[in-house]
């Protein structure tokens, strides 16, 4: 049930921000989240998304969500739901946004996600990072800015995560070799703009039949992340990739690393759910360190 302290406290910034009077007239709750309570708000002047927790739980997250769907909707290739507001109600913090139906995808759904995230992947910044840190789900991301791509993996992504997981010495070994091996796996490219958190639970289809993202940990880094993430529960529909690389060209090997990128989300889910994911990160150590 919404609280009735948040319900009021959103129909008084929704009457603001519309200059007429919106009263919420129903509450459904929406599935999806393992993290936040969230629902559907249908009221006087349409439907709206709400996203709600502790304040003192994840702080600033809704905050730092918003900046990251601002990035992805300013980028404009790809649509993102629009934001209304974020912010704290005693207790609570919130996310609003606009309420996107969800349809059936159209005939060039896969196509058009494809050459939309390689649009998206050209959007660039001077150095892999980001100007703010973030969440990927409920953990706390750092983004402090690298010239390389190899420097930013290692110390932003798979080193944070490593010492949070107390290993193994023998995996830890591994990440160890692996860190020395890595400038001669990764091939160079330009930071591009990534959603940062691409499975198939955070995109949606909107009612037009189209492809729309949600829940981001954006930050700059290599487009090979994303492209990873799209495989790390069963992949995308093959004309996905196609269309992608018919927009710009992955470089030649990108299958091969794809569990290569998969390493942080990986490592992500061993910290979040405990050491079941760990035989897949083992797995991946050895492909990469024998």
């Amino acid at each position: 049930m919404l609280p009735n302290s948040l319900k009021e406290f959103v129909q008084d910034l929704l009457t603001e921000k519309e200059g007429n009077s919106v009263t919420i007239e129903a509450i459904t709750p929406v599935g999806g989240g393992s993290i936040n309570q969230s629902a559907k708000l249908q009221t006087t002047h349409g439907s709206y998304f709400l996203k709600y927790n502790s304040a003192s739980l994840y702080p600033n997250m809704f905050a730092l969500e918003e900046r990251g769907l601002d990035l992805l909707h300013n980028a404009d290739e790809i649509y993102v739901p629009q934001i209304i507001s974020s912010g704290e109600v005693g207790e609570f913090a919130f996310l609003l946004l606009e309420f996107v139906d969800s349809g059936l995808p159209n005939k060039t759904f896969w196509e058009d996600f494809g050459m939309s995230l390689a649009k998206l992947h050209k959007h660039t910044a001077a150095e892999f990072g980001l100007d703010h840190d973030n969440y990927i789900g409920s953990l706390k991301q750092s983004n402090s800015k690298y010239r390389s791509w190899v420097s930013f993996f290692i110390e932003e992504r798979l080193e944070p995560q490593v010492q949070m997981a107390s290993l193994p010495s023998d995996i830890e070994k591994m990440f160890s070799k692996l860190y020395d091996r890595l400038e001669d796996i990764v091939p160079s490219e330009s930071p591009a703009l990534l959603h940062g958190d691409l499975w198939s639970g955070n995109y949606m289809t909107s009612a037009r039949g189209e492809p729309a993202l949600i829940d981001p940990a954006v930050y700059y880094g290599h487009r090979e992340m994303d492209i990873g993430m799209t495989k790390l529960f069963g992949g995308f529909s093959e004309p996905f990739y196609s269309a992608y690389n018919s927009v710009f060209p992955m470089e030649s090997g990108w299958e091969a690393r794809v569990d290569l990128c998969n390493l942080y989300p990986l490592m992500v889910h061993v910290n979040l759910f405990g050491g079941s994911y760990l035989s897949q990160v083992n797995s991946i150590l050895n492909k990469f360190t024998a």
